[in-house]
């Protein structure tokens, strides 16, 4: 017996190999889509009762290709899919794939859709909206809540970029080489932000490690692609460093555990040897980018063997690169932590200060900034700061966290405002 949390996992897992394929074969984003979720609702319907075919992808784009062929047969822009033997190779042949990407045997569907929804015909907004609807096949209350817009917006700009490919003719086949340099940068963001997305989804979903293992497999595609490009190079190596501390973001019951007080013996050494590695490599091409900074203050961390052996003044310093390639308000949040580590947290909330109109619908901003006053005395500064943080939290774990300080604080009384942080 089958029970229905195996098989929502199951076709969450399936949906962009299965999703990618239906799109060749139907050439038609909603066509695709609509065939996919009715292959997932008869998969829900016989998978508990008949048990789950050997090979899931198989079979959904199979019973999807089925359940539109009629709508294929009117447009008759259908394009024949591989034989069930070919859809059902299970061998790894990611090198392969990339030497080839250009040839007839091209396989690899969820990257050739990448780059399909991140073509230039269509704003970079609507791009990776479209990438991480499709491909990811993210909610829209999550993609909106990445893009600080209403879910309304969002479900707008998806279908207005749905609409702009079918208008546009847009090309399903795989772009050439001009071309995929062209997308890179889109490419490169959408697949950091699905693996993003995996990652901060993690304290509260054990599926979430899914989404960070495919976007690293697809990096490592585009790195293969893009051999001597220091930025694709940056962007494994972030994800790589990032993913190594994945078993010990949380506690047996669940809670986070910040970086700082983490078990290192539990992060993978391997995986954070091959991101340093990767990262130095990236850096000695002397092209400096938003991926490789990243990778770089990831690294920091990866050195220290313990939480009071981290560098904090070089990993502010490379946050104040980040700022000047990258300009951004989360940016200078995530320095902040840094400076109150090296500088203490009367220079780190005079840093954020100006932040708040911006990110004031941004949960982490209110944590830190309720961190950083509980630190000064100020009990009464850090409670409303801290409540405005369960309020934006995005997972109970998040939530969770938060309370702990408040639970701290409730014997507490308020203190005044320390002059500091008027």
């Amino acid at each position: 017996m089958v029970d229905n949390a195996w098989i929502a996992a199951a076709l969450i897992a399936a949906r962009p190999q299965a999703l990618s394929a239906l799109l060749r074969y139907f050439r038609n984003l909603d066509a695709a889509e609509e065939a996919f979720q009715e292959a997932s609702l008869r998969a829900v319907r016989t998978w508990p009762v008949k048990g789950p075919p050997r090979d899931t992808v198989a079979w959904l784009i199979f019973v999807g290709r089925n359940s539109g062929i009629d709508a294929v047969r009117k447009t008759r822009r259908n394009v024949a899919l591989p034989s069930e033997e070919h859809l059902s190779d299970l061998d790894d042949a990611e090198v392969d794939i990339a030497e080839r990407l250009d040839g007839a045997h091209y396989r690899d569907d969820i990257l050739r859709l990448l780059f399909v929804c991140c073509h230039p015909d269509l704003p970079a907004n609507q791009q990776i909206a479209l990438a991480l609807r499709v491909v990811a096949g993210l909610p829209l209350r999550q993609i909106a809540r990445a893009f600080l817009v209403s879910e309304v917006a969002m479900e707008q700009r998806i279908t207005r970029a749905k609409a702009r490919i079918a208008a546009n003719n847009v090309p399903f086949d795989p772009p050439d080489e001009e071309g995929r340099l062209e997308r890179l940068g889109v490419v490169a963001m959408m697949i950091y932000l699905v693996f993003n997305e995996g990652y901060s989804r993690g304290h509260s979903d054990p599926d979430a490690a899914l989404l960070c293992d495919e976007a690293i497999r697809l990096g490592r595609l585009l790195q293969h692609l893009f051999p001597s490009e220091p930025e694709v190079m940056g962007l494994v190596a972030l994800m790589l460093l990032q993913h190594a501390r994945h078993r010990a973001r949380t506690d047996a019951e669940g809670q986070i555990v910040l970086l700082e007080d983490q078990d290192r013996t539990l992060w993978d050494g391997p995986m954070l040897a091959e991101g340093r590695a990767l990262v130095e490599k990236a850096l000695r091409h002397q092209e400096p980018g938003t991926y490789q900074v990243q990778a770089a203050i990831a690294a920091q961390h990866a050195r220290a063997k313990r939480a009071e052996d981290t560098d904090w003044g070089a990993i502010d310093r490379l946050y104040q690169t980040l700022e000047v390639i990258q300009p951004s308000p989360v940016v200078t949040l995530n320095r902040a932590v840094a400076v109150s580590k090296a500088y203490g947290p009367e220079a780190a909330l005079a840093l954020i200060a100006p932040l708040g109109d911006r990110l004031d619908s941004y949960f982490h901003y209110h944590g830190v900034r309720g961190g950083l006053l509980l630190q000064l005395g100020n009990t009464s500064g850090a409670r409303e700061a801290f409540n405005r943080a369960i309020a934006l939290a995005g997972s109970p774990a998040e939530a969770a966290h938060i309370r702990l300080h408040l639970d701290r604080l409730a014997a507490q009384p308020a203190l005044p405002p320390a002059s500091a942080i008027n």
